[in-house]
C-alpha cells in the first residue's frame, strides 16, 4: 500500500505522526515489531498497523524495512527522533539511497515533495529543504497532537538479518524528573553562587508548582543536579507553559532547549545577558533579593 509509513519506538510519537498524515490527506501505515506494540499502535487511528516478523534492532531490520517500502511503493517514511529512531532512519535511507532530513521543526507534503524546516547551530540558522520522491524524515515529539482511533493490524514477514542479538539488558536508572512533561519549570544557572542556595530555587518551584531544571554547567561541572535535569541542545528540549530562569546567561545552546516555552521569564543582574533577547518578561536585579520576594508573593496569592 502506498502512502506514508511511520516508525517510532515511542507510541505517542507515532500517534502524532499519524495526525500529520491526516492533515496532508495521505494513508498511514505504522510499523510494529511485536504483538504488544501492534496492539498499542492500533489505537493511533492509522489506516493500518503493519506487524512485521523481525528483530527491531536497526542493525537487523533496516535493510528489510527498506525492501518493504520499495515493494509497497511508499511515498514517505516518518520516524520518531529518538536514539533508536535516528539510527533506524539513517540505515533505511542508506539502503534506499534516498534523501533524508533530520529532526525537522516543520514540514508539508504536496505532490510527492516534502518541504521542511530544520534548525542548525543551536537554532541560530533555519534551513529549508525540499525532498522529492521517497524520503526519510526524523521528527521530534511534540510537533502534533496525538491521533486516536482504531487501526487494522496486518501481519507481514520480513527477511531481517539475525546476526545481531541482544544477550542482556541493563536499564539506565534516571535520577531526575521528566522535564518534558512539566507545565512549569524553574531553571538554575551558573549565577547561583553555592549549592546550598538551591533551597531558594526549590521554594520558588514549590510555590509555582514547578519542576527544577538547570543549565549544563550546573549539572556537568558543579554536579548540583543530575544530568537528566539540564536544558539545552544536547539535553532536554522542553515547552512548558512557564519557564523561569535564575542566573542563566542564555547562550544559544541553552535557549534552544527552552525557546518553545509559552512564557519565558528571566532574572539576571546583567542587563546585557543574552537570555533577555529570548524572554517575554525580564527582571534585571539580584536573584537573591528578587526570588525570595517573588516566592512570598506567590504564597500570599495562593492563600
Amino acid at each position: 500500500m502506498s502512502g506514508i509509513y511511520i516508525y517510532s519506538d515511542v507510541p505517542s510519537t507515532a500517534a502524532e505522526l499519524v495526525t500529520f498524515t491526516k492533515q496532508v490527506g495521505k494513508s498511514s501505515t505504522v510499523i510494529a515489531f511485536s504483538t504488544e506494540d501492534a496492539a498499542e499502535l492500533a489505537l493511533t487511528g492509522a489506516d493500518r498497523v503493519c506487524l512485521v516478523n523481525g528483530n527491531p534492532m536497526p542493525e537487523n531490520c533496516g535493510k528489510a524495512v527498506a525492501a518493504l517500502l520499495r515493494k509497497e511503493e511508499a511515498e514517505l517514511l516518518l520516524v520518531g527522533a529518538t536514539a533508536r529512531g535516528r539510527d533506524f532512519a539513517a540505515r533505511v535511507a542508506g539502503y534506499l539511497d534516498c534523501g533524508m532530513a533530520s529532526d525537522i521543526s516543520s514540514m508539508s507534503f504536496t505532490d510527492g515533495n516534502l518541504s521542511c524546516e530544520r534548525t542548525m547551530f543551536g537554532g541560530a540558522v533555519v534551513q529549508n529543504e525540499t525532498l522529492k520522491g521517497l524520503s526519510v524524515v526524523t521528527v521530534p515529539a511534540g510537533k502534533y497532537d496525538p491521533s486516536q482511533g482504531n487501526s487494522e493490524i496486518v501481519a507481514m514477514d520480513l527477511m531481517a538479518d539475525d546476526r545481531v542479538r541482544v544477550i542482556g539488558v541493563v536499564p539506565i536508572v534516571k535520577k531526575g524528573t521528566d522535564l518534558k512533561a512539566a507545565e512549569r519549570v524553574v531553571c538554575i544557572g551558573m549565577g547561583m553562587e553555592k549549592s546550598t542556595d538551591m533551597q531558594m530555587a526549590e521554594q520558588l518551584a514549590e510555590a509555582l508548582g514547578a519542576e527544577i531544571g538547570c543549565s549544563r554547567g550546573i549539572a556537568e561541572e558543579r554536579h548540583w543536579l543530575p544530568v537528566e535535569q539540564y536544558i539545552g541542545i544536547s539535553g532536554n528540549v522542553i515547552k512548558p507553559k512557564l519557564y523561569l530562569s535564575m542566573g542563566v546567561s542564555g547562550q544559544v545552546q541553552h535557549v534552544f532547549g527552552a525557546r518553545d516555552s509559552k512564557v519565558i521569564v528571566a532574572i539576571n543582574n546583567n542587563d546585557k545577558a543574552p537570555i533577555f533577547r529570548s524572554s517575554d518578561y525580564g527582571i534585571v536585579g539580584d536573584m537573591y533579593e528578587i526570588v525570595p520576594l517573588l516566592t512570598e508573593a506567590l504564597k500570599a496569592a495562593s492563600k
